[in-house]
């Protein structure tokens, strides 16, 4: 894709939001250029998505044990239909009407005001066209947050917060639109769903070991003798059995959190390039500046926050902490670069030609 004028749009993003600057908006700009054609392929899978997915596998493949042996125990004589359905639950990402339920309950997501939409509905165009999507595909939705941060969900979902509506001049919210739409046509959005879906009943396994395990700590502290010791010893004997029975499980199951987060910064990196490719660099910049300055005026420090994908996990941007920098084990599982980082691959879009 040629890459648009970014030298002409760093003016522009300045007087999009302030309607006595002189400068036709750019959506109006865009219907006089004449007809604005559709990319033949709206959507695609790019390798960091086929990479969440196959770091997902893992997971996968224990859930689907998980929920076979379920069904054998509940539904003998139709274990097969319990597997079948949770198989089939994955097509649930793609249904609008259970994205909206998505979005609302688990996301706290709302639709826009008409005031709102006002505002939204002629940048999103802007962005759409410019990388010949068809915009109508998608659903924008609002979080009630304080926050700079926007999130790409499921199929349809594209979410920006409150503040970023109201504090973003109009190219700077355009930027984050379009590394929403990013996520969206690169595959990153439904894979990452899909892949934390199917590992539901493996992470639920997982949870109930670590009760298990904090249960056992409990009861040694609290110091009950012998049969305390030979609880310990006992549940200790199973999972190390278990764990080298199952090593070529056991260890993609503890290593993949951090490949993951690997991947997942990829991911971002990736949406920013799509941003950034149909002329939004500059403007993604000043917000990624504007996110950096206001962290470093609150003390904290963390991975940058814009945007997540996914789900509302996804949305985490890792461990924070108030006057102190995140430790490595912190920065491995992080989901989002730094800044510097961003920036740093944002850098030859900033170029005036």
């Amino acid at each position: 894709m040629a890459q648009p004028d970014a030298g002409h749009l760093i003016g522009e993003s300045e007087n999009w939001s302030d309607p006595g600057a002189g400068r036709r908006p750019p959506h109006e700009e865009l219907r006089r250029r004449g007809r604005v054609h559709l990319a033949k392929r709206q959507r695609g899978i790019d390798a960091t998505a086929w990479g969440q997915l196959l770091l997902y596998l893992p997971s996968f493949l224990v859930s689907l044990v998980i929920v076979a042996v379920l069904s054998h125990a509940l539904l003998p004589a139709v274990d097969w239909l319990g597997g079948l359905l949770w198989l089939v639950s994955g097509a649930m990402a793609f249904h609008r009407p259970t994205e909206r339920v998505l979005a609302r309950h688990l996301l706290n997501l709302r639709h826009p005001t008409p005031q709102e939409l006002a505002r939204l509905a002629p940048l999103w165009r802007e962005v759409t066209a410019r990388t010949g999507i068809e915009g109508r595909a998608y659903e924008l939705w609002i979080e009630d947050s304080n926050r700079l941060n926007a999130l790409a969900a499921a199929g349809h979902i594209v979410g920006v917060t409150r503040f970023a509506l109201e504090r973003l001049s109009g190219g700077q919210l355009a930027a984050v639109l379009a590394h929403e739409l990013g996520h969206h046509v690169r595959g990153h959005a439904w894979s990452s769903l899909l892949g934390q879906w199917y590992a539901v009943p493996a992470r639920l396994a997982w949870s109930a070991v670590r009760g298990l395990i904090r249960l056992v700590a409990v009861i040694v502290r609290g110091r009950i003798g012998f049969w305390a010791a030979v609880l310990l010893l006992t549940v200790g004997s199973i999972l190390l059995v278990v764990a080298l029975s199952y090593w070529f499980v056991a260890l993609p199951l503890a290593v993949t959190p951090y490949l993951l987060a690997a991947v997942a910064r990829r991911v971002e990196l990736r949406a920013d390039h799509h941003a950034a490719a149909a002329g939004f660099g500059p403007m993604l910049a000043e917000v990624l500046h504007m996110m950096q300055a206001a962290e470093r005026e609150s003390g904290r420090v963390t991975a940058s926050a814009l945007s997540g994908c996914g789900s509302a996990a996804a949305m985490n941007t890792g461990a924070t902490a108030r006057g102190r920098r995140p430790s490595v084990s912190e920065k491995l599982l992080s989901s989002h670069p730094d800044y510097y980082t961003r920036l740093h691959h944002l850098a030859p879009y900033l170029e005036e030609r």
